[in-house]
């Protein structure tokens, strides 16, 4: 039952957050009757909402995804940096890290890059990108894409380390293909440094990576 309560939050989230109970049952291959029967047991929990005659995502999965941290603090520590790079170049933010053989992104700030590729957590992006290959930590120095995956749009990336000098994440900055990438590539790697500098900083203090009243803010934001 577990498995198949999971098949249908994941075939609402493919199809945008929101679907009708036919589609639903359809793509999970189970009749309707058992789909709207899973279905109601995930609204008396907040996992899904009805709204009409379709159900959408709930409340209780943001919850859920916002207590979910891929390595311990990186979200956190993030934060800040990523609002500042923003900030710093009107380029979209965005922190992937990988899972399943992709770059999946955990903590987003759109920019100017929105037009060309909207940035959302919980995106995914092919390991053939400037934040898989940074992911990969491979290559010396930053990862350039000058319109390389989508016409129009560069991406500057470079590789997030934790305190042990792994590769945990990787921060990209995405632009225009008009705009220079020099000081972008700065802003990049003054962000991935702050982040890690945060994590190493949270691990031999043994706090979160930050203040304890910072962190307040964050979760009631």
């Amino acid at each position: 039952m577990l498995d198949g309560a999971f098949a249908l939050l994941d075939a609402v989230r493919r199809r945008g957050g929101e679907a009708g109970l036919t589609e639903i049952a359809v793509a999970c291959g189970v009749p309707k009757g058992t789909a709207h029967r899973l279905l109601e047991q995930l609204a008396s929990v907040g996992a899904v909402e009805r709204r009409g005659r379709r159900y959408v995502l709930g409340p209780q999965l943001f919850r859920l995804g916002q207590s979910w941290q891929p390595y311990p603090g990186l979200r956190i520590a993030a934060r800040g940096p990523l609002h500042r790079l923003r900030a710093t170049t009107g380029a979209s933010a965005v922190l992937t890290v990988l899972r399943d053989g992709l770059a999946l992104t955990v903590s987003s700030v759109p920019g100017r890059g929105e037009p060309l590729v909207p940035v959302r957590d919980g995106m995914s992006f092919p390991l053939d990108t400037a934040a898989g290959r940074a992911l990969a930590g491979r290559e010396r120095g930053p990862v350039l894409d000058r319109e390389e995956v989508v016409p129009g749009l560069s991406c500057v990336a470079l590789p997030v380390r934790g305190p042990d000098g792994r590769v945990i994440a990787a921060l990209a900055a995405m632009a225009p293909a008009d705009q220079a990438l020099a000081p972008v590539t700065a802003a990049v790697a003054l962000a991935a440094t702050a982040i890690g500098d945060r994590l190493a900083r949270a691990e031999r203090s043994g706090e979160p990576a930050i203040p304890s009243a910072a962190l307040s803010a964050v979760l009631l934001h």
